[in-house]
């Protein structure tokens, strides 16, 4: 399906990387556009837009007379008075993501999309995709949540799109049907936006919308739930596969999914993954399965795993002193990922808060007490975390910092390196999003390497 945007009226709501790129398309596709935003210097700096012939208007809770579309940033909610004011007037809203695939369907040849949701591992898996992919020598992005918008990618004119997709960008699209999706897994997270963990699910199913190749994490229950019914089946299991897996055995990524020899093909060796641990191996497996949905060669995925470099702020060691391993996972920003980060150690000073979006943490406090040497608490739910660490690991000596921003960062370094001992080590893995405190999570992993850094005996690293 192709929609025409030409002489359309659009309102684009929000001026941030996503809503310039959205302006930016829609006006060279022939759209009159409007942006508003609650930030006047946001709409100040569109000066692209502005020249374009389109029009900055501050703080609209209602659309200009005219409207047709809107083009909604992914993190307006639906209740925001402006897109309720849209649906009550029965204007179209839609996302950046689904205006791409507008854009993307309507060109001569349209590029192939390979679509990753999760709760955690999105942005590793994606990006590994885009290795794998790159390896066999494709014309491929990694886009979407992941930093580029996918409008952009689109616009690039690139042959294969690695799509990172949120909740929120999957909730405001409408026709999007990727050649292949993953949902890698699913926990409370988001649960402010969308109310209930079912909504915040189905608004993650909408990956496998139309779906050629379904894929699922066998190992996860709401995974494998929300894609029952969806396109050809494949998963993957961090055990031994069975025919249709994508699996771990004797050493060995092995796909009997894609493979014409029932006993599989041999993909790449668990040591070419990189960070490692079960959650990096999962994400390995979903990357290796969208890329052989979509026809890559089995050795492409092993030169594509070992070429692969992991994102800032994603289990980064930032410096080593007197046996003690300091380390940056400030992306994990809920606590399906930063238990992912904990299991990955066996000994460990965590300095964690930040604000829980609804989100609840005894169950990874109780599943990695016994793990923990130290706690220190920073940010806006500290408290919350105080308390579940009183339930399940009374035994675990717990510091809270109030202070904010790197000054706060700075305190809890300094106490946590007060309990760091040889063997253990002392983890930024939060499970909150960080603007209580910061300005994003690479803020916060920012002042966390500085303030590691700047204590006394500290061996930097080539990770920081």
């Amino acid at each position: 399906m192709t929609r025409t945007l030409r002489d359309r009226r659009v309102l684009v709501a929000g001026a941030g990387v996503s809503g310039r790129s959205a302006a930016e398309a829609l006006l060279a596709a022939g759209a009159e556009v409007t942006v508003t935003d609650a930030s006047e210097e946001r709409l100040a700096a569109l000066d692209s837009v502005r020249t374009g012939g389109g029009r900055l208007l501050p703080g609209l809770l209602e659309p200009p007379a005219g409207t047709d579309l809107v083009v909604t940033s992914p993190g307006w909610r639906p209740g925001t008075p402006l897109l309720a004011a849209a649906a009550t007037a029965g204007i179209e809203i839609i996302g950046e993501v689904e205006l791409a695939w507008w854009l993307d369907r309507a060109r001569p040849e349209p590029a192939d999309w390979l679509a990753v949701t999760g709760t955690n591992g999105k942005t590793t898996t994606v990006t590994m995709l885009e290795s794998v992919l790159r390896a066999a020598g494709l014309d491929v992005v990694a886009c979407g949540n992941v930093g580029l918008p996918v409008v952009d990618a689109v616009r690039a004119g690139h042959r294969v799109l690695a799509v990172e997709l949120s909740s929120f960008q999957l909730h405001w699209s409408r026709s999007l049907a990727a050649q292949a999706g993953v949902v890698l897994n699913l926990a409370d997270d988001h649960l402010d936006w969308h109310g209930t963990l079912d909504a915040y699910g189905a608004a993650k199913a909408k990956v496998y919308a139309g779906n050629v190749v379904a894929v699922h994490n066998a190992d996860d229950e709401w995974s494998t739930r929300l894609s029952t019914g969806a396109g050809r089946p494949v998963s993957f299991t961090l055990g031994a596969p069975e025919p249709g897996q994508l699996g771990i055995a004797g050493g060995t990524l092995l796909d009997r999914a894609f493979a014409d020899d029932p006993a599989g093909d041999v993909l790449a060796d668990v040591a070419d993954v990189h960070p490692g641990g079960p959650h990096n191996l999962a994400n390995a497996l979903a990357a290796a399965a969208l890329a052989r949905a979509h026809g890559v060669p089995a050795d492409a995925v092993a030169r594509g795993l070992r070429a692969f470099e992991p994102g800032a702020h994603r289990s980064v060691v930032v410096a080593e002193t007197r046996g003690t391993t300091w380390v940056d996972d400030s992306k994990a920003t809920n606590p399906h990922a930063a238990d992912a980060a904990l299991r990955a150690h066996e000994r460990v000073v965590w300095i964690a808060g930040g604000l829980l979006k609804g989100a609840d943490v005894d169950e990874l406090v109780a599943r990695n007490a016994g793990r923990l040497a130290a706690v220190v608490l920073i940010g806006r739910d500290r408290a919350a975390f105080a308390e579940a660490l009183a339930r399940h690991a009374p035994h675990v000596p717990v510091e809270q910092v109030s202070a904010g921003d790197d000054a706060g960062m700075s305190q809890a370094v300094t106490r946590a390196a007060a309990h760091a001992a040889p063997g253990t080590a002392v983890l930024l893995a939060p499970a909150a999003a960080s603007m209580d405190m910061f300005t994003d999570y690479a803020h916060r992993g920012r002042a966390f390497a500085d303030a590691v850094r700047a204590l006394p005996a500290t061996a930097p690293t080539t990770g920081g």
